[in-house]
């Protein structure tokens, strides 16, 4: 795997930065990252899954990255660390470090707000009236900031990122291509056959540290603010509705809906397609299954999963027809019951 740049750090000099125990030649020059099975020369990886402990004796790896638990069955030089998968993670950043790619303001940007001089905005941004951005914020191209937006200091918007009136973005947040900030709520108020928009008249609030993926979308909300805690990070093509509030450090994964009016917790995951009904509660530290549907709230901690699993079409046709049928086979047990007591 290529890296960036021409940044390489010896272990000694990665181990200073990052911590951990190096075993083996401290000296060892770390140019890239690598998978288990192909690095080699030059390069480091990581073993954080026990089942591939396997693939140490064949690694050819200038390092790797281990467990306490696995520093002997690795012979070349090696870092020792508790979390070895978050350590590769840091290592990564360390060896490639992100590219700004521009510098300054570009002749076609439409600014009616002053930015910092440490501000790199692209081509054909557009940022409106009483907008403040931080210190060495980056805008890329053809991005579009309403009026009276804040964005923290070293956030990066990626090109065509919209950020509608009004909303809020921490210090060090990522948002990439096409994600869409504070676009109205689905809010309608029926009268008789035909639907009143409800005007959506509160913020979207993003903390620090936020990551935001391509094409996501967060609704502001209807009277109170939407908000997104610190630490979250929120996959590709996930959509958020009005008044959600997001608990620091959790996670959506891809494709998850979030209908409105829905409480996470601190440190919630949803794996990918998760689909979350409105006006709920997710108590923190809950974990729910890819591709799983919540109709309920969720007060205790654990692990959830909802999902059929996949299974050969007469099969699941006949399971299904199973299942419709589980509430009259209750209703009988019940009466076998009574005529047995």
């Amino acid at each position: 795997m290529v890296g960036r740049g021409e940044t390489s750090y010896t272990l000694a000099d990665i181990a200073a930065q990052l911590g951990g125990d190096v075993l083996g030649d401290p000296q060892t020059r770390i140019l890239r990252v690598a998978p288990l099975l192909s690095a080699g020369k030059g390069e480091i990886t990581f073993l954080a899954n026990p089942k591939f402990r396997s693939q140490l004796a064949t690694c050819n790896a200038a390092a790797v990255i281990l467990r306490p638990d696995a520093a002997e069955e690795f012979s070349g030089s090696r870092i020792v660390t508790g979390n070895p998968y978050a350590y590769y993670a840091r290592v990564a950043a360390l060896l490639n470090p992100s590219v700004v790619g521009i510098r300054g303001v570009h002749s076609s940007a439409v600014l009616e707000s002053a930015v910092p001089d440490s501000a790199a905005i692209g081509p054909n941004v557009v940022i409106g009236r009483g907008v403040v951005l931080g210190e060495n914020v980056v805008v890329h191209a053809g991005c579009v900031i309403g009026d009276g937006v804040s964005i923290g200091d070293a956030s990066v918007l990626y090109p065509n990122v919209t950020v509608y009136y009004e909303c809020s973005i921490g210090h060090r947040c990522i948002l990439h291509s096409g994600a869409v900030i504070g676009a109205d709520g689905f809010g309608f108020a029926p009268d008789g056959q035909t639907w009143v928009k409800i005007p959506q008249i509160g913020r979207v609030t993003i903390g620090n540290d936020v990551e935001i993926g391509a094409n996501t979308t967060v609704d502001r909300g209807a009277l109170e603010d939407t908000v997104i805690g610190d630490g979250c990070k929120i996959d590709n093509l996930v959509h958020v509705g009005h008044n959600c509030r997001i608990g620091q450090n959790s996670v959506l994964a891809g494709c998850t809906g979030v209908a409105g009016s829905t409480v996470f917790g601190e440190h919630c995951i949803v794996g990918g397609a998760g689909m979350i009904s409105g006006h709920l509660n997710i108590v923190g530290g809950t974990t729910i299954s890819g591709g799983s549907t919540v109709m309920k709230s969720i007060m205790k901690p654990g692990v959830y999963t909802s999902v059929q699993p996949l299974d050969a079409h007469e099969d699941w046709l006949r399971n299904a027809s199973h299942i419709r049928r589980l509430a009259k086979l209750a209703e009988r047990v019940a009466e076998l019951e009574k005529k047995l007591k």
